[in-house]
């Protein structure tokens, strides 16, 4: 029997879950939970590391990546429903200065 393969989908604002699972290859289908115990079938697209991040939602260019409930970055591609998300296809606001966020733009 295969091992089932998990993704956690820790906030509900989140369009990104965390693989917690070895191997996770290109076509995998992973179980993607969340804290209200739904689950989701996702196919990952790429090969993704233990403790990377997949798309939970298609993301479009220019829009906000959400892990934990906090805005990581920006996608800088289209990233389809169980793609791989890492610094190929979205630039970090961590420790960024230089990018206004909407909550901090409406303060100015």
């Amino acid at each position: 029997m295969e091992e089932l393969k998990i993704a956690l989908k820790v906030n509900d604002l989140d369009n990104v879950a965390t693989i917690f699972a070895n191997d996770v290859t290109d076509g995998t289908v992973v179980e993607m939970r969340d804290k209200k115990g739904n689950r989701e079938q996702i196919t990952v697209k790429g090969d993704v590391p233990y403790g990377h991040k997949i798309a939970v939602a298609d993301i479009h260019i220019g829009e906000q990546i959400t892990k934990y409930g906090e805005e990581i970055g920006i996608a800088t591609k289209e990233i389809v429903k169980g793609e791989y998300v890492h610094v190929h296809n979205l630039d970090s606001m961590r420790g960024r200065g230089d990018w206004e966020t909407e909550k901090e733009a409406e303060t100015v």
